[in-house]
């Protein structure tokens, strides 16, 4: 087993409230289901966290959050929704000091939502997934004590098409980057539009090419640089530029 298991089952030990970190432009998709299983068994209660509110039309929010229960809505880059957090795990707690479990996929914001919680800046943070390398006690207040893990993902999942779009695995290091970057103009085609303001095709690939013209990302020749402007897409993706 992977040491990072093992921080993380420890984790789901020690907790008496789990909170599963999950991207709110993507909820399914990061969603751990492997690790679900594991807090239920444990009998431990779970608490659903979706970061990156900012990023998400507010229209989504009540169907999102009518699915998952208990849940909060968060930005942690702005500092939004911290305080609501704090008052449902103290309501999980029933009021009693509480150890909670921060778990999720790679690059979700486990370390920027302590960090909005805390005040502090006790976890490091960075754009690059699986910076978090091991286990951290973070004190909030008196009250809340965060145990932090690095992102895991399910054992058995190799999509890496889902894990660049989520940002488990990062723009930089993905290899098939133009295969990447077309299936998520098909998935996210009207908010990548309106995000470059392009125009509208139905072949994904114009739309790169689009991307790559007006951005100038180009190769010998003045033709499109479609990988370059491929990487430069998913960039942005990763790092919250593109609103969904």
């Amino acid at each position: 087993m992977p040491s990072f298991w093992k921080h993380v089952n420890k984790v789901l030990q020690e907790a008496e409230i789990v909170i599963e970190v999950l991207d709110a432009r993507m909820v399914e998709e990061t969603r751990n289901f492997e690790i679900e299983k594991k807090i239920q068994t444990l009998g431990k209660k779970i608490l659903y966290v979706f970061n990156k509110c900012d990023l998400v039309d507010k229209n989504k929010f009540k169907r999102i959050k009518s699915e998952l229960k208990p849940s909060v809505f968060i930005s942690s880059k702005d500092k939004l929704g911290t305080t609501i957090l704090k008052k449902k795990i103290l309501e999980l707690s029933k009021g009693n000091a509480v150890t909670v479990g921060i778990v999720g996929y790679p690059n979700v914001g486990k370390s920027s939502l302590i960090n909005a919680l805390s005040g502090r800046g006790s976890a490091k943070t960075s754009s690059e997934s699986g910076y978090t390398k091991g286990f951290q006690k973070i004190r909030v207040d008196a009250k809340i004590l965060l145990l932090d893990t690095p992102g895991v993902l399910p054992r058995k999942e190799k999509d890496v098409a889902k894990h660049s779009k989520t940002g488990a695995l990062s723009y930089g290091k993905i290899k098939d980057v133009e295969g990447v970057a077309l299936e998520l103009i098909e998935e996210e085609k009207k908010t990548i539009l309106e995000f470059y303001k392009i125009k509208d095709s139905d072949d994904p690939e114009e739309v790169l090419e689009q991307i790559a013209f007006k951005f100038n990302k180009l190769s010998s020749g003045g033709k499109a640089n479609l990988e370059v402007a491929a990487r430069m897409l998913l960039k942005d993706w990763q790092t919250g530029k593109i609103k969904s």
